[in-house]
């Protein structure tokens, strides 16, 4: 990790959240005491900003300047507003094409996702504050660049973030293989938000619960299922021969 993408010390920190810089993650070491650090707390809790507890040998491998305990790894992209993006979408008359992703954690995952994504003209990607992977060099690079390039929104709740964009008009498929009807079998034309789980587990059960569709790839062998990033290849460019037919 780069030197200039950081942030170090209580201070500094507290006034880049204040000032609404983009902080990937913050790492804090597990053992800090102190009246400023409550003050960076209640900054962290009102932003929802992702942070690690870490010893300090952690922090002191980032960077060898004094960093007070901590240290904020500054966001290499810039994140969009869910709703706002939507909204800009619909209102240039277009059915909206986005991508959900649930829990990967897989930075290459991620950013080849993004790379077919871009390809595949999806709007827009939406990812988890937490339990996601960084978006940090190598996923930009396996992106090919994507990631600089289409809008990522980062969303605290993704059933919150499903349910408005329901309420939006969208449909929102998710890619299970407990899925009763084949990818090939629904429409896709519409707008339409898919969702795509973890690497290990899938989408989660209570996501799964409020999606209106629940579609499979069928698989030929006996494996239980493809590479997220493939499975999500397969699915956009579903959606991109449908249109096309139109």
């Amino acid at each position: 990790m780069k030197e200039s993408q950081l942030i170090y010390g209580i201070r500094p920190v507290v006034e880049a959240l204040r000032s609404g810089k983009e902080i990937e993650k913050i790492f804090l070491q597990s053992t800090l005491q102190g009246t400023l650090l409550q003050e960076l707390k209640e900054e962290i809790r009102k932003r929802q900003t992702v942070v690690q507890y870490v010893p300090v040998e952690k922090l002191n491998r980032l960077t060898r300047n004094n960093h007070q305990g901590v240290v904020a790894v500054i966001s290499l992209i810039e994140y969009y507003n869910f709703e706002e993006i939507v909204t800009q979408i619909i209102e240039k008359g277009k059915a909206p094409f986005l991508l959900m992703l649930d829990r990967v954690t897989d930075v290459r995952n991620l950013g080849a996702i993004a790379r077919s994504a871009e390809c595949a003209g999806v709007d827009a990607i939406i990812v988890p504050q937490y339990s996601s992977a960084q978006i940090n060099e190598d996923a930009i690079k396996t992106s090919s660049g994507a990631l600089l390039r289409l809008p990522i929104c980062r969303e605290v709740n993704l059933k919150t973030t499903i349910n408005l964009a329901k309420q939006m008009g969208v449909n929102v498929f998710c890619a299970t293989e407990k899925g009763g009807e084949l990818y090939t079998q629904v429409s896709m034309q519409e707008s339409l938000m898919i969702v795509m789980g973890s690497e290990d587990t899938g989408v989660s059960p209570e996501i799964i619960k409020l999606c209106d569709k629940k579609i499979k790839i069928p698989i030929k062998a006996n494996i239980e299922s493809l590479n997220v990033s493939v499975a999500a290849g397969i699915l956009m460019y579903e959606v991109v021969r449908q249109r096309d037919l139109v």
